[in-house]
């Protein structure tokens, strides 16, 4: 009956009275039986403060009992006087409700007697710190990366043979392509195919360089015939034994080539010595012609470098060609793949760049600009402007102060302004009427065909003004040529003065879109009172 009659809830705070942005510590004290479940709310805001610290719960057992106590840190950012409301407190599922406590939040005073005062300092540079630039540079690196693995690649495996080469005679080469045919090692490897397909190969180059018979066109047989023929006119002393042994290993690379004929290891040999013997047997065969003079010889050896140094050179051309097609190859299969998956426009954007894409994902800034203060966040800081240089003379003439604060122009890409203005004579401002006059403000720096479609418009604050949104065509003075942009226009009016935030942008740019949508749901607006 005692623990019944006692009151469930307490309620305390540390302080009735604050300056601006300090904490209040309000706790709620509940004592409840072992068994009792209690829940405390879980708040962002109690009544007009907000809660900025939900401290733990402290726990104290006392003679069967449990002692709750419960702490949240609340602040208030305008002075005043304020109620924090009973706060409801679930225990065994029953409500049960604080007492609500008056508190005062008082301003910080400023003694401007005693404390010297400062100019406003000039505006300055952000260090925008590394950027993106490193990207770009990885990517330039590793398309050069390609490319030279590419061209190394190539070069490596690139016949240095020396069939490409050129040389003084048909049997240098023939001999200097059958020594470079056994380091190729093919028959170690297993491939019997390739080896004897290199081995005639080079028989039948020799034999159609040095006796002039179309070799490498010719079958087996009718090379044979041909030799023989040849023999014959040449008055070359071919032994029969030389003629069959050529014969005997031409049909052998057949049958391995054709017939997939697997030759033992000393029958591979025997048919290279016997290539081998033939080659040497036919050059000493062909009947020798007078020898050169001194001068076709110098001629013929000068013909010799030009024809190498132009094989090199065709061979370097080649790998080049090959890195770049490469290259290009790697550009072209990872751009389609990023189109099919992304779109064009991700691309375009991503690849060649997008001003308001840049903008949107850079670091954004959150200021206050004017008096009474305009908080926004924005992609940049902006400048404060000369107003004289933008309204009218008729204009400036009814503003006791006025402060302009703009980034970009209304022919780039993006535009966005901030204005605060105080009136001379007391007057009913008239927010449709103030929007039309800033209309035509922006109509005498180059805007036409101007769209207008007004709505209410509030802040998350619950502060109420006007929204302009629509569309217009802006000139561009210098290159004569026009662009259709979108554009809001929010007008907020307070104790004889006006607040207002513009933002202009080419029709159709999403990031842009994306940008305004950010900026505008960021305003928040410092109440003239305060």
């Amino acid at each position: 009956m005692i623990f019944a009659q006692q009151k469930q809830v307490e309620t305390s705070i540390d302080t009735t009275k604050n300056k601006i942005g300090a904490e209040f510590k309000l706790t709620l004290k509940t004592v409840v039986t072992s068994t009792s479940k209690v829940e405390f709310p879980k708040l962002k805001n109690i009544g007009p403060l907000e809660v900025i610290q939900s401290y733990p719960i402290d726990t104290v057992k006392k003679d069967g009992t449990y002692e709750l106590i419960k702490k949240y840190g609340l602040t208030q950012f305008d002075s005043g006087r304020y109620t924090i409301p009973s706060v409801k407190i679930l225990i065994d599922k029953k409500p049960f409700f604080s007492d609500s406590i008056k508190v005062e939040v008082a301003n910080v005073k400023v003694d401007t007697l005693q404390q010297k005062m400062y100019d406003i300092k000039d505006i300055s540079s952000v260090d925008e710190g590394m950027g993106n630039w490193w990207i770009y540079v990885l990517i330039v690196l590793a398309i050069i990366g390609i490319g030279a693995i590419v061209y190394w690649y190539v070069k490596k495996r690139q016949l240095k043979k020396i069939e490409e080469e050129v040389y003084k005679t048909p049997i240098e080469k023939a001999t200097s392509l059958l020594n470079n045919l056994e380091q190729k090692e093919l028959v170690q490897k297993g491939e019997i195919k390739e080896y004897y397909s290199e081995l005639t190969d080079i028989a039948r180059n020799y034999i159609e360089e040095a006796i002039h018979i179309p070799a490498m066109e010719s079958t087996t047989s009718e090379l044979i015939t041909a030799i023989r023929e040849a023999s014959t006119k040449k008055k070359m002393t071919l032994t029969p034994e030389t003629v069959e042994n050529l014969e005997r290993v031409l049909r052998q690379a057949d049958l391995v080539k054709f017939a997939k004929s697997k030759p033992l290891d000393f029958e591979i040999t025997e048919d290279r010595n016997k290539i081998q013997k033939v080659i040497l047997t036919l050059d000493n065969a062909i009947p020798t012609e007078a020898p050169e003079d001194i001068e076709d010889q110098l001629l013929n050896e000068a013909q010799r470098q030009k024809q190498i140094k132009e094989q090199l050179r065709k061979k370097r051309n080649a790998r080049i060609g090959y890195s770049i097609a490469a290259v290009i190859l790697v550009l072209f299969v990872t751009t389609t793949y990023f189109v099919v998956t992304k779109g064009f426009t991700y691309v375009k954007d991503n690849l060649i760049g997008h001003p308001s894409k840049e903008l949107l994902e850079g670091e954004w800034v959150k200021s206050a600009y004017g008096s009474p203060a305009v908080l926004i966040e924005t992609p940049k800081v902006l400048k404060r402007m000369d107003t004289e240089k933008v309204l009218p003379k008729e204009t400036m003439a009814l503003i006791k102060e006025m402060q302009l604060f703009t980034y970009g122009s209304m022919i780039d890409n993006f535009y966005i302004t901030v204005s605060t203005a105080k009136f001379k004579q007391p007057t009913d401002i008239d927010l449709a009427k103030a929007l039309e006059g800033s209309l035509k403000v922006m109509e005498a720096q180059g805007a036409q065909n101007i769209i207008v479609k007004q709505e209410d418009f509030q802040t998350n604050e619950g502060i109420q003004g006007v929204k302009g949104y629509g569309t217009m065509t802006i000139l561009n003075p210098a290159t004569k040529t026009s662009t259709k942009a979108y554009y809001e226009l929010l007008l907020f009016k307070q104790d004889q003065g006006l607040q207002q935030i513009m933002i202009l942008h080419e029709e159709g740019d999403t990031y842009a879109n994306d940008i305004t949508a950010r900026v505008l749901n960021s305003v928040e607006l410092q109440r003239a009172s305060n």
